[in-house]
């Protein structure tokens, strides 16, 4: 077996009127901000542009990354890796449900 330390923050927003302050949460631990979400109601239900204006209001540069299904496959995974790497991402934000987070 090796021996290993592992850390990872985390922090979930979830509630009422948190949309709204997206950017300023995220601003703090960076400029470049990967936004990770799904394909479906978050485009249709105005989450999506709500976040995406946020972001942009706090002066963050956004990449996207969607298509996020339940269980999601390890390709999707190293897309996001890549695309991390690529771009110089200094913080994911995944909005969603418990697939995003995925």
């Amino acid at each position: 077996m090796l021996n290993f330390s592992y850390y990872n923050p985390t922090r979930i927003i979830f509630g009422k009127g948190t949309l709204d302050k997206v950017g300023a949460e995220a601003a703090q631990y960076g400029k470049k901000v990967l936004f990770h979400y799904g394909s479906g109601s978050i485009k249709r239900n105005g989450v999506f542009d709500a976040v995406d204006a946020s972001l942009k209001a706090s002066g963050l540069t956004v990449v996207y990354l969607d298509g996020v299904v339940p269980n999601p496959r390890l390709s999707l995974v190293r897309k996001g890796i890549e695309l991390c790497k690529k771009e110089k991402i200094d913080l994911i934000l995944a909005v969603g449900g418990g697939s995003v987070i995925d």
